[in-house]
C-alpha cells in the first residue's frame, strides 16, 4: 500500500497555477450563478485559454464548448490543465479522458475528492490537486491582475 498523499497540497496547487496556460473546465455553465462560470471567467481575465467542456453547452463566455474532453479538436492546442467541476463520484472518467488526451495536471474544485481518480491521475504522471479552487489560491500564490 502506497503512502498517504496531501492531494490538497498547496505547492502542487501554485505549481500548476504558476506552469501551465491552457484549463479545460468540465462542467462549465454559461449559468453566471455557477461557480464554474465565475472560476472560468476568473482564469480567462487573469490570461489563461479556458476551454469550456459541458454537454449541454454550445458556449461559454464566447467561447465554443465542447461535451467531453476527446471531442476538443487539435486546433485548440494541447489541453495542460483539467478543471473538473462534477461531482465526487463523477470525475473518474475525466480523469481517464485527461489522461488520454495528454494533459499535465487534474484539478478537482473545493469538495470534489475522490482517491481512486487521484491515484488513477498521479500514476499517469499527472499533477493532481483535490478540494481547491483557482479563483482562490490564483490572488494568493501567484497574484491577480486588475483585468
Amino acid at each position: 500500500m502506497s503512502e498517504p498523499r496531501d492531494w490538497s497540497d498547496p505547492g502542487i496547487a501554485e505549481r500548476i497555477l504558476r506552469s501551465f496556460t491552457t484549463w479545460a473546465v468540465v462542467g462549465c455553465s454559461s449559468r453566471p450563478w455557477r461557480a464554474s462560470h465565475g472560476v472560468s471567467r476568473y482564469l480567462l481575465r487573469q490570461g489563461y485559454r479556458v476551454i469550456p467542456v459541458h454537454p449541454n453547452e454550445t458556449e461559454v463566455h464566447g467561447l465554443r464548448a465542447y461535451p467531453d474532453l476527446l471531442s476538443v479538436p487539435s486546433d485548440e492546442g494541447p489541453i495542460e490543465v483539467v478543471d473538473l467541476f462534477r461531482r465526487s463520484e463523477a470525475v473518474l472518467p475525466h480523469v481517464a479522458e485527461a489522461i488520454a488526451i495528454g494533459a499535465k495536471a487534474v484539478w478537482m474544485q473545493l469538495e470534489v475528492w475522490n482517491e481512486d481518480a487521484a491515484r488513477l491521475a498521479d500514476e499517469a504522471g499527472l499533477l493532481v490537486v483535490m478540494n481547491r479552487c483557482p479563483a482562490i489560491d490564483h490572488p494568493v500564490m501567484v497574484g491577480a491582475s486588475g483585468a
